[in-house]
């Protein structure tokens, strides 16, 4: 139960802010009692000593001097419970400017005759004034402290636990936040720092500890640890891994705290912290790829982009403007999605003149040469595609349509039309297919790098794997279903993928923009593949959540057409380096156009008149001699 003096701290402190009127009639009475003070002092608090008509003229003059400081710096409009440095500083200034004004004023009213000052001394004024200092101040850090511990602190025996990483001003406002959200049950228990300097000193109270004093299950039991936030602004190097894994192992929730600039109004709040994604905790080296001549290669062009309003093909558009084309024309079938896009675009200026959105469809032949005449672009960037596995599996007929026919209409335009350069966005599904979508894929990489060398234009194709935060990609699948308390569904225990960024796809792009001369098919090496469960696991722990316990994963069985390990390149492949040694070339079979052309328009007369999907996929088997299917009714063809 409360204590008396509790109850009246509540009762007190969590009305309303008192009125600025009665804050400075407060600061007044407070010089009045230490012009007592400092009088008593000198006169070694003889009481009957201290009355006399002048010391009465001086303490006036005194009210009045501060009366006229404490208006010109506004100290009385700082709530007593947020004193913060600068409400200090505010006091600190006008109590140096009546000091000033006092001395002066006195000394101007002795010469003038109007009363005695011989008491009044400098000594005695900076006496006088260094009472009134530690009393005021004194003051409004009694009732911050008694607002901190009464009315914050409501909730002591049910709090949650909370560590700051990072012991610097960053770390200092994450711990006010989270003390102005009085609801929210949680007190800063801890600052965990790396600075050695930094580790066991105390920050307003709150002590500092080492990764390794506070990553323990004695420490987080006893303290009741439920979360860590990140409050450096950098997140590169081991440590904020390192963190994440501790926050996976204990079942700590990861959050961090946005760039500076994006705090709102200039200040943080507990609602503004973000939670960590996968993305940042895969343990993957971010491939980093230095492109000095994009500049020169995007810069006063028209670039036309497929697939636009996707994944790739948005984040391709937001980085190509960076580099100033004349034009950048954005094409895509989807209605909501491209206006979605464009509205946010809409939102810097700069690119609003030179932005031209266009909605159509990669297979209407007519409507893609009207854009080419239109626009003549220079640059291509081929997005637009089915990418859905089981989709396609049960669509083979539309999987063809736009991924093989869609691609032939563009390359061929950009042919006709005297585009400079084609660049191809294929997948690793493409390597040894086991299913439909794969399978067209391949059939527009071995389209594609046929029409090589056969004109002006030069036909480039890039390959890489799964894209982290991708439309339809896996972790915001599992995402939703973990915010919905759902069974997080896998496929199977042991399927693995390789993934990759969104930035880090679409600097492929880019470098095989620059550094392909034609034919060439791009890949990276991603590194280790990523295991789908394992990723699940992570995903539930980041949340805070319990495996088995709050939310389960669940094996659903390959889908068809799955496979449970991808590969960037085929048995039959080989690579040659490129001058970045994550970037290799892959060098695949030459196909003849005597061997090629008829399955291939056989391929466009069966998707636009009527065949099955069985008569498509038979086509696509004998096109590509790899494709064989698994988890799938196909496999009865191969």
């Amino acid at each position: 139960m409360n204590t008396l003096l509790e109850n009246w701290v509540l009762k007190l402190l969590g009305k309303r802010y008192l009125p600025t009127w009665l804050i400075l009639i407060l600061d007044l009475a407070i010089v009045g009692a230490s012009f007592v003070f400092a009088l008593l002092l000198l006169t070694d608090f003889s009481f009957y000593k201290i009355y006399s008509n002048s010391r009465l003229q001086v303490w006036g003059l005194l009210e009045l001097t501060y009366g006229v400081s404490f208006v010109l710096f506004k100290s009385y409009e700082g709530a007593f419970r947020h004193t913060g440095v600068r409400d200090l500083m505010r006091l600190f200034l006008a109590t140096l400017l009546a000091l000033f004004l006092s001395f002066a004023v006195t000394r101007l009213a002795g010469a003038s005759g109007y009363f005695e000052v011989k008491n009044i001394t400098l000594s005695f004024l900076i006496l006088q004034g260094f009472s009134f200092t530690l009393g005021v101040l004194g003051i409004r850090l009694f009732v911050k402290l008694m607002y901190s511990r009464y009315v914050l602190n409501t909730n002591n025996k049910n709090e949650v636990g909370i560590l700051i990483y990072g012991a610097g001003t960053t770390g200092v406002t994450v711990r006010n936040a989270v003390k102005q959200d009085r609801n929210s049950g949680l007190v800063v228990v801890g600052f965990i720092d790396d600075n050695d300097k930094f580790v066991g000193k105390r920050i307003d109270g709150v002590k500092v500890y080492s990764f390794d004093e506070v990553f323990n299950r004695e420490f987080i039991l006893k303290n009741k640890v439920r979360e860590v936030i990140w409050s450096i602004q950098s997140e590169a190097g081991t440590s904020f891994h390192k963190v994440g894994d501790s926050c996976l192992a204990n079942n700590l929730s990861f959050h961090k705290v946005p760039n500076i600039k994006d705090w709102i109004g200039g200040s943080l709040s507990r609602k503004q912290l973000r939670r960590v994604k996968i993305e940042d905790l895969l343990n993957r080296t971010s491939i980093s790829l230095e492109n000095k001549l994009l500049n020169e290669f995007i810069s006063n062009k028209c670039v036309l982009v497929t697939g636009a309003a996707g994944s790739i093909g948005s984040e391709l558009c937001r980085q190509i403007l960076y580099y100033k084309p004349k034009q950048l024309v954005i094409f895509d079938n989807g209605e909501t999605a491209l206006n979605d896009f464009i509205l946010e675009l809409n939102k810097h200026s700069k690119f609003a003149n030179n932005v031209t959105c266009i909605i159509g469809d990669v297979t209407r032949e007519n409507r893609v040469s009207e854009i080419f005449e239109t626009y003549k672009p220079e640059l291509v960037f081929h997005a637009a595609a089915y990418k859905h596995v089981p989709m396609m599996e049960v669509n083979a007929k539309e999987a063809v349509r736009v991924n093989v026919e869609g691609t032939r209409i563009v390359a061929e335009a950009s042919v006709k039309y005297g585009t400079k350069k084609f660049v191809m966005i294929s997948t690793d599904k493409a390597v040894n297919p086991t299913n439909v979508m794969g399978a067209s894929k391949r059939a527009a990489e071995i389209l594609v790098q046929n029409m090589s060398g056969k004109s002006e234009t030069e036909f480039i194709t890039t390959r890489f794997g799964n894209v982290l935060g991708s439309n339809g990609s896996v972790i915001p699948l599992f995402r939703r279903q973990i915010e919905n308390r759902e069974n997080v569904t896998v496929t199977h225990k042991d399927i693995t993928r390789y993934f990759m960024t969104i930035p880090e796809a679409c600097q492929l792009v880019f470098q095989a923009a620059t550094m392909g001369n034609g034919g060439e098919i791009f890949v990276f090496d991603m590194g280790e593949p990523v295991k789908i469960y394992d990723l699940a696991v992570k995903m539930i722990k980041l949340s805070g959540l319990t495996l088995d316990t709050d939310i389960k994963i669940v094996e659903t069985g390959l889908r068809s057409g799955e496979k449970l390990y991808e590969e960037l390149l085929s048995n039959a492949e080989n690579t040659l380096p490129t001058h970045h040694p994550k970037i290799l070339i892959a060098k695949v079979r030459q196909y003849e156009d005597d061997q090629i052309l008829p399955i291939y328009s056989n391929l466009n007369y069966a998707a636009f008149n009527g065949a099955t999907d069985w008569e498509i996929v038979k086509l696509l088997k004998d096109l590509i001699p790899e494709y064989k299917s698994q988890n799938s009714i196909y496999e009865g063809l191969d």
